[in-house]
């Protein structure tokens, strides 16, 4: 039976979340479908838009993704903290990016003299819409359904396009969540798409790439502050040369068929999370298949399992140690 979002979603555990959203229909979400030759590339454009518009309405940051043919993937961060310092007024323009709102919000934002009532109504309106903008259910909820609606009007055609749930893991630590945004990266590489990471449309690790050549990182994703110190600023605990030269590696010996031919270890990032090549290789190329509704090490899926009273599951665990 599946278990209920509210109890795969614990921000004391982590703010780390990979999330799965697959097609249910043989027409492609991209690529070409082989069946009829029909191209749905440009549907790539689409979801990526969308995804990085709503990174910038929610209180939540896009890690990594992949736009794949028929599923997307997205590694999230919920930043509940910067969402509880936003006055009842941003609030409200976040959410109206999204959804006309109520006449009490919409007349809250006209500004004026309002009667108490309408005070009153719209606040507790801004209480809700903040706590959904912090939501991961909203969030891909906000993602699907425009894309859904808008390729069944291509399509010419109604129904289910995403299949009913997304799936989502939750990752407990470092190594994890290193892991599981190098295997969303590393995607298309994998499947054959493409041939080097930098040259993955509509990922992530793109993005990233074509940002470092002009010495930046990119606005509208999660940046890496550098390794865990005092006075951590918010953002990726890792030096974003070493995810680089990490997902490239990696990449390298998924495409030549030597997994694991390569001591990954020698890596300074994998020596600081005491991850093994043979681990590594494995996890970066078949994190889903390894793993499930929650993934760390063994140390922090026993901590997980102690505070929720359940049973350890082998498959969540230890795969990194």
């Amino acid at each position: 039976m599946p278990m209920p979002r509210s109890q795969q979603v614990c921000l004391d555990d982590t703010p780390y979340y990979h999330c799965v959203a697959r097609c249910v229909r043989r027409a492609f979400l991209c690529g070409e479908d082989p069946f009829t030759g029909a191209s749905y590339e440009h549907r790539r454009s689409w979801v990526e838009h969308r995804l990085l518009f709503l990174a910038s309405v929610f209180s939540i940051d896009v890690c990594a993704y992949a736009v794949m043919s028929n599923h997307l993937h997205v590694v999230l961060h919920i930043d509940s903290e910067s969402a509880k310092n936003w006055s009842v007024v941003e609030v409200l323009e976040r959410w109206h990016k999204l959804h006309k709102g109520t006449t009490f919000t919409q007349q809250y934002l006209l500004g004026g003299t309002l009667p108490a009532y309408v005070i009153k109504l719209a606040e507790a309106a801004a209480e809700t819409y903040r706590a959904r903008l912090t939501d991961i259910s909203w969030f891909m909820k906000e993602l699907n359904e425009p894309i859904a609606r808008r390729a069944n009007l291509e399509d010419e055609c109604t129904g289910h396009f995403w299949e009913g749930r997304f799936k989502s893991q939750a990752l407990l630590d470092e190594a994890v969540l290193i892991a599981c945004m190098a295997y969303v990266d590393l995607n298309p590489v994998r499947s054959g798409i493409s041939d080097t990471p930098e040259s993955s449309d509509f990922t992530s690790i793109k993005k990233r790439v074509v940002a470092v050549k002009e010495n930046s990182q990119p606005k509208t994703l999660y940046p890496f502050v550098g390794n865990p110190r005092q006075d951590m600023p918010n953002g990726l605990p890792f030096k974003l040369a070493d995810y680089l030269e990490l997902v490239d590696m990696t990449g390298r010996i998924v495409k030549e068929g030597k997994k694991g031919s390569v001591d990954a270890s020698l890596l300074p990032i994998l020596q600081r999370l005491h991850v093994s090549s043979d681990n590594w290789m494995c996890i970066a190329t078949e994190f889903e298949a390894r793993t499930g509704r929650v993934v760390g090490q063994a140390s922090s899926i026993d901590q997980y399992c102690e505070s929720h009273h359940r049973r350890r599951n082998q498959k969540s665990a230890q795969l990194l140690a």
